[in-house]
């Protein structure tokens, strides 16, 4: 007798929906110009929220732990992503600096994986990217205590009504609470599905001599 989701999973249909082409051949050298040019056909195609990322971690005991976060910026030198400087994800990254990024965009049959070390960004560009955020968005950066216990909700509105009088009293406000990563990557994989599983699959390498290529069995 199958489990009950078992038998809710049984019969869901995967990648059942018009899938773009991927050649691995005609990829370019390197990873950043690939992921912008799969971003940016995400983006037109309407994928929803294509800058979101699965961004994993461990903690100092090495316990592995993973959470949605939004990408900031991207350049050939690193993904950068925010966090409040207190959070554990800040934490991990300060007892281990190595981390994993996935996205997935399932409209497209997509995934792209990156893993390699990760350094925090300097006070002036953490700074400026919290004031590029939406008012909304760095009263809740002022607010803080991520993750940390909440025994009445009440305290949460009244705290960010606080933060947000205070953004708007001042938009060049900036905090150190804010914090800035830079994951740079020394391995990049790029899946594009294909019904009947016969996916494709490229994985850049990092060396001193620039990147490698290789396809990998689905």
């Amino acid at each position: 007798m199958p489990s009950p989701v078992r038998a809710l999973l049984f019969g869901v249909p995967m990648l059942s929906e018009p899938l773009p082409s991927f050649d691995p051949a005609a990829a370019p050298a390197e990873p950043f110009p690939l992921f912008l040019d799969w971003l940016s056909e995400a983006i037109r195609s309407g994928v929803s929220e294509p800058h979101a990322m699965t961004l994993a971690t461990v903690d100092r005991d090495g316990r592995p732990d993973l959470r949605i976060v939004a990408l900031r910026d991207a350049t050939a030198d690193g993904w950068v992503f925010a966090t409040d400087a207190d959070s554990p994800k800040s934490r991990q990254l300060t007892d281990c600096p190595q981390a994993a990024l996935g996205f997935h965009w399932r409209e497209q049959g997509r995934q792209i994986r990156l893993r390699g070390p990760v350094v925090r960004a300097d006070d002036v560009t953490a700074a400026e990217d919290f004031r590029s955020r939406l008012p909304g968005s760095r009263a809740a950066i002022l607010v803080g205590h991520q993750s940390d216990p909440l025994p009445d909700r009440t305290l949460l509105a009244d705290a960010y009504a606080e933060a947000l009088a205070r953004v708007t009293a001042d938009p060049d406000l900036t905090t150190p609470a804010h914090a800035l990563f830079v994951l740079r990557p020394v391995s990049a994989e790029f899946w594009q599905g294909s019904p009947g599983r016969g996916h494709t699959r490229l994985r850049y390498g990092a060396t001193d001599a620039g990147w490698t290529r290789e396809q990998l069995w689905p």
